[in-house]
């Protein structure tokens, strides 16, 4: 991701200079924050550009990836342990949310936090206040909470993989950041801000692309959104000696490229037909995201909900 520790992002989308603009408009309050979005979109980026924004952007920003940490090991990393708490704590180490204090600190992927932290997380939020393993003593601490995550978490409260009061605590101020394949004007920008730091680092003449490459990279899907977009632009740039990029020297798999026209679409088909398509589509579209989904048919999310119990009984697999 572009200047992270400067916390720009660039961007030429009007729906992410809206999502900028409220962004900013809450980085000096105290309200916790639920980014969600698609794996590569820009999360971190956001969390750290409200830090930048806010009171605390003094203090370090402090971030700890929810996924990438088995649970014995997340836990201690969050509340920090005593000497002696457990085996090998040979001296007492504070959490992150203890060296947090007075700043930001980022949940990276909270939907992986299993049942029985989400409850110690949420008395930290209610309380302010944090306890150490093996300790019975708290100390208090005024952190800015910041969350993460590319599931559907609503979704994952019905289905009882987490804690709806947990939940309502995290989603005082929901952002939801658009995938990169409904940025056009972010697709093209990107591409050349990534391909000119990248002849910057590496010591090669400035290169362009030429209109069949960049109708290559508007046409992919990007599933994995900025961040692929970055490694198929040094990928390409390295190896490719000529100056101008063309179609064949953008190296991603064009088999996959958008079909202009939906295939599943057939003439004949009944409305009820085309509806449970254009549901299903819209479902796989939003990584199964209910509520995104919902805000995109342009429908309640009880009247969706409704839909895919109609379609499980069908027994189709939703």
């Amino acid at each position: 991701m572009p200047n992270l520790e400067n916390c720009i992002i660039h961007t030429e989308d009007p729906k992410m200079h809206k999502l900028l603009e409220i962004a900013e408009s809450i980085a000096t309050s105290k309200a916790n924050v639920l980014l969600t979005g698609e794996s590569g979109s820009g999360k971190e980026l956001l969390a750290r550009f409200i830090h930048g924004k806010s009171h605390r952007s003094s203090r370090p920003f402090f971030a700890v990836n929810c996924a990438a940490l088995p649970e014995g090991l997340l836990e201690s990393e969050l509340f920090g342990y005593e000497k002696g708490a457990f085996t090998n704590a040979i001296q007492s180490k504070p959490g992150k949310f203890e060296l947090a204090n007075g700043s930001t600190f980022l949940l990276d992927e909270i939907s992986e936090i299993p049942l029985f932290l989400q409850a110690k997380l949420l008395r930290i939020i209610q309380e302010g206040e944090v306890e150490r393993l093996g300790s019975t003593v708290s100390k208090k601490i005024d952190v800015r909470l910041i969350a993460t995550t590319n599931r559907d978490l609503a979704k994952m409260v019905e289905d009882g993989e987490f804690r709806e009061d947990l939940y309502y605590r995290l989603n005082v101020i929901p952002l939801f950041i658009p995938p990169l394949r409904e940025r056009h004007k972010d697709i093209e920008m990107l591409s050349q801000f990534f391909m000119e730091i990248i002849c910057a680092e590496n010591g090669i003449g400035n290169k362009v692309f030429s209109k069949s490459a960049k109708t290559k990279l508007v046409q992919w899907n990007w599933p994995g959104n900025v961040r692929e977009l970055k490694n198929v632009v040094e990928r390409s740039v390295l190896l490719t000696s000529n100056r101008e990029l063309s179609h064949e020297n953008i190296l991603i798999d064009s088999s996959k490229l958008k079909e202009t026209e939906d295939p599943g679409l057939k003439p004949g088909m009944t409305v009820a037909e085309a509806e449970k398509l254009l549901i299903l589509k819209t479902l796989e579209y939003t990584s199964q995201n209910r509520t995104r989904a919902a805000d995109l048919l342009g429908i309640s999310i009880r009247t969706l909900r409704n839909k895919i119990n109609e379609y499980k009984q069908e027994g189709v697999c939703v």
